[in-house]
């Protein structure tokens, strides 16, 4: 048996968004009169969702957080989704090679609107249809919680055990070991900084590079 549903997180695995979601928080500390943060620092806060991300700026930066962080992060980010965000090289021919024998789906912690607006905005909502992206603000409890991901399978008609996970992030490796799916980690993703390899195991798939998937994804299960 093949894997029969591909499911993508987004950040850091279909798109390399670090600069744009990073401006935005900048943008954030420095309306409150703190100094940015480095890039690569809160790429590494990436994963949990939006509210995670603005609480662990403002501790990194030392300052108090607003009530109303949260709304002014999201509509910082909402003028730059598409600024410098991008998908990685190689991500368009792999989903459009995969999506001719295989179901496709998007599951991330991101609200759906944006969501939807980056995969418009960089011609990949092609290869997935509306039913099959779950955001962070749906009916399902965010990543690392299974139930989105097992929505997806349901949804599509496919077991777990034929279902195949693709993240960049411990909090993506925690939600295919929750559901129970595949996992294929994506190494060249911002979100694998710091990935804790002691947790990886032997039934784990990587891949370095977008295009290994289609060797992953060729692999008896």
């Amino acid at each position: 048996m093949t894997f029969r549903l591909i499911v993508f997180d987004l950040d850091g695995t279909l798109i390399d968004s670090r600069r744009d979601i990073a401006d935005a928080a900048n943008a954030l500390l420095q309306s409150c009169g703190a100094g940015p943060l480095p890039e690569d620092r809160i790429g590494r806060m990436v994963g949990d969702g939006a509210a995670t991300l603005v609480a662990r700026a403002f501790a990194a930066s030392g300052i108090e957080r607003p009530a109303d962080a949260l709304d002014r992060y999201l509509a910082f980010y909402a003028t730059r989704l598409l600024a410098h965000t991008r998908p990685y090289d190689g991500i368009a021919g792999v989903l459009r090679t995969l999506a001719a024998s295989t179901a496709l789906g998007v599951l991330t912690n991101k609200p759906l609107a944006a969501t939807r607006e980056i995969l418009d905005g960089l011609d990949l909502a092609r290869y997935f249809s509306a039913e099959a992206i779950v955001g962070g603000d749906g009916p399902f409890a965010r990543k690392p919680d299974p139930s989105g991901l097992r929505h997806l399978a349901a949804a599509a008609g496919t077991p777990l055990d034929a279902t195949l996970l693709v993240g960049d992030s411990i909090i993506d490796w925690r939600t295919a070991h929750a559901a129970p799916t595949g996992i294929c980690l994506a190494r060249y993703g911002f979100g694998f900084d710091g990935f804790p390899l002691s947790q990886v195991g032997p039934a784990d798939l990587t891949i370095d590079t977008p295009v290994q998937l289609l060797d992953v994804c060729r692999r008896d299960v």
